[in-house]
């Protein structure tokens, strides 16, 4: 007993002088160094491959469905236009997919359970990201899956809020900075109850979550929107000689980076939550199961 006692007063200790040091260093070190620690190039790998096969038929089937699975709408089209593509890579990508209309047989119960069963394990990594991330232990296997389905449906509902801001944006002749600040509260509200829900303790010190908001609203809005609208197009033009596996090439390559914009939201809001934080709640929150003894409160 008294061994483990001392294991454990010298585990919370280290906690405390690793939080110090990571103090005393400059906020992009310490992201880039807890980047590294937990692996961050391979869990964006693996979360590149659910986004590639989850959140991509989704947008396609959201689509057909907003456009009346119309026969003469296209999602390549939407594309084309969205990011001003021209010439063979414009050609390439309306080749790529056919009309709305060729996806009403999907849009059943069986269908799009389908691809939302595949948001479950997509949501799992997201979660094992944001645990190591914030550095506790991950919860138990159903515990996790409920916790990650819940999550998955705020991403969905966040993404058809903002999908409707700026078609409401567009459709008015109000102010556009109005519209673009509001355009931004559901990737906030989405990155901010991220750790509550996919974190164990995550619940602690969740006045300070405000700033995973902020990170993600920075990075998952602004960033990959410069990502859809530049490197996109940037990969299409080079790999457009390889048809349509070239775009698909493009497309794995862009989930890729906006998988990597994801696990540095994580790491980066983890970061500046334990510097917002108070001290004793962090160290707590890292704990799976905090000290009764009165000897190891000070720690």
């Amino acid at each position: 007993m008294e061994d483990r006692l001392g294991h454990l007063k010298d585990n919370v200790a280290h906690r405390y002088e690793r939080l110090e040091e990571s103090k005393n260093l400059r906020f992009l070190v310490v992201g880039t160094k807890r980047f590294f620690e937990i692996e961050g190039l391979d869990l964006a790998g693996l979360l590149a491959l659910e986004l590639f096969t989850t959140i991509i038929p989704l947008v396609l089937l959201g689509y057909s469905y907003a456009s009346d699975f119309n026969a003469n709408l296209s999602f390549g089209d939407f594309l084309t236009k969205w990011m001003d593509l021209s010439g063979p890579s414009a050609q390439e990508v309306q080749d790529l997919f056919g009309t709305s209309a060729d996806l009403r047989s999907t849009w059943t119960f069986f269908g799009i359970m389908g691809f939302l069963f595949w948001g479950i394990p997509m949501s799992a990594q997201v979660a094992k990201v944001f645990a190591r991330a914030f550095r506790r232990e991950r919860w138990g296997f159903w515990t996790e899956v409920w916790r990650g389905s819940l999550w998955f449906v705020v991403l969905l509902a966040t993404q058809i809020a903002t999908v409707w801001t700026t078609r409401t944006r567009f459709g008015t002749d109000g102010p556009r900075f109005i519209f673009m600040l509001i355009g931004l509260i559901p990737s906030f509200v989405l990155w901010s109850i991220s750790p509550l829900v996919l974190v164990r303790n995550g619940a602690k010190g969740w006045r300070h979550m405000a700033w995973c908001g902020l990170v993600g609203v920075v990075l998952d809005t602004l960033g990959v929107r410069i990502v859809l609208k530049w490197v996109f197009p940037q990969l299409l033009d080079g790999w457009v000689t390889f048809g349509p596996i070239g775009v698909a090439m493009a497309f794995m390559t862009t989930a890729t980076v906006v998988a990597s914009l994801w696990v540095v939201t994580a790491v980066l809001g983890a970061v500046l939550w334990e510097r917002n934080a108070p001290a004793d709640m962090v160290i707590e929150s890292q704990v799976d199961r905090p000290p009764k003894d009165p000897a190891l409160s000070r720690y």
